[in-house]
């Protein structure tokens, strides 16, 4: 299969349904704005010279904050909302046209999350939808009502409803359709939608490399993205001729920024941090169920035996125990006195064993991933974090190694408040070795932001949006 992003000036686009504006009229906004931002320069370079002030840089960004400055530009909003497995996030973004290119300049974005995914009330469709109205109210707050009717909004669920039986995910998304329909902002019949995975990896691969400035290069410079969801995980990068050939299967054309470039991306579904984990914690285990609290009963290697935890997952309630005839080990106490401690611990030869047999499961790796800077986020940025191996706020970088060392110790401590932490790190571990060919000692550059913006696949999608609308 051939994929094809369509792009004009303004970066990555499909189909367009707008019909576009008059070429002739939007050139002479375009010299009329360059002419002003020109005289605007002369102004401030006379201002410049005149108070002996120290020379200024003046290049493409400058030009183009004068004349935003001078309001020779009007904003352009976008609102994309990401309906995950485990949670709902609003995303509205406010662009301008750049004066020299018409390229879009990303100025502000409103970020909002909320829970439960959307997958939880498969059957309760109607209070999906319900639960999004306050996502839909977060976006109004940012942009001005004059503008609602003209603002492009869209709904794309990944794989919590691509998990789902169909008749669900579609009465789910009906529900949603009707309620974007009331909005006020601009609808269309594709406005919601399960999103397909090589779209989301796209996308996500787009956000990266855009806010880095990294796409204006034919590729060249481009990072990889690594991006763990609930549902299924994305990787994508720009492959080196060597290594085009063997997965031309996962390798789509695309133009960004009238470059033509090769990109692949692999979208495994049931590899998402959640999905991996329902699989782990079952695998060979008799469960049973709990009439008390109408949920499933499991016991887990991957556990620690004195745990015992509520756990929510595409619709089912399970009541999550370490196994019945738990393992203790020794361990000496950090006091003076040097007293030891016998602490229950998690079996991790036995819990890594799972893991590994779950993971083999993969049978197209991304081959020269690794040769890429590669960028990973999402649910591998929050472990992270809660493993203390990356400032949660200004993100860094770690050698994928850090992830088993970390698991090791989370395995051999029964914390209460993190009880999958021993599971979730080791799976991550081996996704990244044996799923995805990394060494450990490969670097992995783990963010959230990137100069103060989200890093998900919805700026793409604002973009992909955007540019049939203009």
């Amino acid at each position: 299969m051939r994929y094809t992003l369509v792009t004009s000036q303004n970066g990555i686009s499909r189909d367009s349904k707008v019909a576009p504006r008059s070429k002739k009229a939007t050139k002479m906004k375009r010299m009329y704005t360059i002419i002003v931002a020109l005289l605007s320069l002369l102004f401030l370079g006379y201002i410049v010279i005149s108070s002996d002030l120290k020379p200024v840089r003046i290049g493409r960004k400058t030009i183009d904050s004068i004349a935003f400055s001078f309001n020779l530009q009007k904003p352009i909003y976008a609102v994309i909302i990401d309906a995950g497995s485990t949670g709902s996030r609003v995303l509205a973004f406010s662009f301008h046209e750049s004066i020299l290119d018409a390229n879009l300049i990303l100025d502000a974005e409103l970020y909002h999350q909320i829970t439960p995914g959307l997958s939880s009330f498969a059957d309760e469709p109607h209070k999906a939808a319900e639960s999004l109205t306050v996502l839909l109210d977060k976006a109004k707050s940012v942009i001005p009502r004059s503008e609602w009717s003209r603002t492009p909004l869209s709904m794309k669920a990944t794989a919590g409803l691509r998990l789902l039986p169909g008749h669900k995910a579609n009465d789910i998304l009906k529900e949603c359709s009707k309620l974007f329909e009331t909005s006020g902002f601009l609808v269309s019949k594709n406005s919601v939608a399960i999103m397909d995975g090589t779209d989301e990896g796209i996308f996500s691969w787009f956000t990266v490399n855009f806010l880095q400035d990294r796409l204006r290069t034919h590729g060249s410079d481009a990072v990889a993205a690594l991006d763990l969801g609930g549902g299924s995980t994305q990787v994508t990068f720009a492959p080196d001729n060597a290594n085009i050939k063997n997965q031309e299967k996962y390798i789509y054309a695309i133009n960004v920024f009238n470059h033509n470039m090769s990109v692949y991306t692999h979208s495994y579904l049931g590899m998402g941090l959640m999905a991996a984990r329902k699989e782990i914690i079952t695998h060979g285990m008799n469960s049973k169920s709990n009439k008390d609290k109408n949920a499933i009963e499991i016991r887990s290697e991957c556990i620690n035996p004195i745990v015992s935890t509520e756990w929510h997952y595409g619709g089912l309630n399970y009541i999550v125990k370490g196994p019945e005839n738990g393992t203790y080990k020794i361990f000496k106490t950090q006091n003076f006195a040097g007293a030891e401690e016998n602490r229950p611990v998690v079996r991790f030869s036995e819990c890594l064993k799972i893991v590994k047999n779950y993971v083999s499961t993969i049978t197209n790796r991304p081959l020269g991933l690794s040769k890429h800077e590669i960028y990973a986020f999402s649910y591998y940025f929050d472990r992270a974090t809660e493993a203390g191996l990356i400032d949660p706020f200004t993100g860094g970088v770690i050698k994928v190694d850090k992830f088993i060392k970390a698991a090791v110790d989370s395995c051999d401590y029964p914390n209460i408040d993190q009880p999958f932490a021993c599971l979730d790190l080791t799976f991550i571990y081996v996704l990244l070795t044996d799923g995805f060919g990394l060494e450990p000692t490969t670097k992995l550059y783990l963010y959230r932001k990137i100069n103060g913006h989200e890093l998900s696949w919805a700026m793409g999608a604002a973009f992909n949006i955007l540019q049939n609308e203009l």
